[in-house]
């Protein structure tokens, strides 16, 4: 038995952020009952890499659940939508707002139907403010939100993160505020609708950079890989590649110093704090510069790490798949797609002991599910459903 084992979401999200969270759903056990648009689906599906005609993208986001077709601009399809609502557990959309009322599934409607339903949105500003009905991709979020204004090379041009990460952000607390949910449930019987918009969630991830400019005044700019807070903390130069640090604490930088034997450096006053590092990171960055260049990166990542100094490689992709951790902790999975063949996927970051989340089944073709779900949910008969699929509802 899983976590969500019993819990039935109807997902008529597409692309990522709220497929991301229905992934995780499924992963931990719910029952994900994903409603595409017929002949095309998912915008996903169109997305490379392709293999025999099926996108890569969607097999990993959209692994462990059912796909139905409907047509939601017609009666009968709504119809399905309102009785599928009264058997299931959650609704997860990201439309832009107004969508599903236009539609007159809305949040209101579908409790109607369901009081215990907990109906979750992920849209790009919220279902609340002036910006609301304003379209948003994650990369305007990243440039709205502060995020890219604090990522990039000092005295370069904003850079975005390499992921699409508003949008995967958005997908996580939108799972945490399913499951927050499903537990208050569990106390007053209810369900409740819970709102997630990408712009609170990229503002919530700043760490301290909000909190740095109300405090002191100063706005926060770009500064490579350096912490703001924290020295050294960040990337070196060695004779071959880069490498990175982070001596957290007085006590790792004092280590470093020595089994770089360098004692003029332990003792130096301008170091003998971290918040004295910070102040004098020009400085510190120039003495650690020199003696980094001297080894590879295979050498330092060596010596430091047996020292226990915090230090890595900047690795490529590519170097992931020989990780001894990810492979011990099932983060590098291989799954059989019956159109793609094998591919490696990850695994749930969430680890339950008593309960633990896995990959149930592979991303479903189009319409797989649909007479399934049809005749086993809702109890519908062959000769509706024949009927449906001539008049373009399923």
């Amino acid at each position: 038995m899983k976590s969500l084992t019993g819990i039935r979401v109807l997902d008529l999200s597409r692309v990522l952020a709220g497929p991301y969270c229905t992934m995780m759903l499924a992963d931990h056990g719910a029952e994900i009952i994903k409603v595409e648009l017929p002949g095309t689906g998912d915008d996903s599906r169109a997305f490379t890499p392709m293999i025999e005609g099926e996108s890569v993208y969607f097999a990993n986001i959209n692994r462990g659940k059912k796909s139905i077709t409907l047509n939601l601009k017609s009666p009968d399809a709504k119809e399905v939508i309102k009785k599928l609502v009264a058997k299931s557990d959650v609704v997860v959309e990201n439309f832009r707002p107004g969508t599903m009322e236009k539609l007159k599934l809305g949040y209101d409607v579908l409790k109607g139907i369901n009081p215990k339903i907990i109906y979750a949105c992920g849209s790009g500003y919220g279902h609340s403010g002036p910006w609301t009905s304003k379209p948003a991709y994650d990369l305007v979020i990243q440039a709205l939100s502060g995020f890219m204004s604090i990522t990039g090379q000092e005295n370069s041009i904003p850079t975005k993160a390499g992921p699409s990460i508003m949008d995967i952000l958005t997908g996580i607390f939108l799972y945490a505020g399913i499951t927050t949910a499903l537990y208050a449930r569990e106390k007053t019987g209810l369900g409740q609708k819970v709102d997630v918009a990408m712009l609170d969630c990229g503002v919530a991830v700043l760490e301290n950079a909000l909190m740095r400019y109300t405090t002191t005044g100063e706005v926060p700019l770009r500064i490579g890989n350096r912490h703001s807070s924290i020295t050294p903390f960040e990337s070196f130069k060695a004779k071959d590649d880069y490498f990175v640090i982070a001596c957290g604490n007085d006590n790792l930088f004092f280590k470093m110093c020595e089994v770089l034997e360098r004692e003029d450096i332990k003792n130096d006053r301008r170091f003998a704090t971290n918040e004295l590092r910070t102040r004098n990171q020009k400085v510190l960055f120039i003495l650690l510069r020199k003696i980094f260049e001297e080894k590879t990166v295979n050498e330092w990542v060596s010596i430091l790490d047996a020292a226990g100094i915090p230090v890595a490689p900047i690795i490529t992709v590519d170097k992931l798949l020989d990780n001894p951790q990810l492979k011990a902790r099932n983060m590098l999975l291989d799954m059989n797609h019956p159109v793609i063949g094998k591919m490696k996927i990850t695994g749930t970051p969430i680890k339950l002991e008593k309960t633990p989340g896995d990959i149930s089944s592979p991303a479903p073709s189009l319409g797989q599910h649909t007479e399934e779900v049809l005749k086993n949910i809702l109890n519908i008969d062959d000769s509706m459903i024949s009927y449906w699929k001539k008049n373009g509802v399923l």
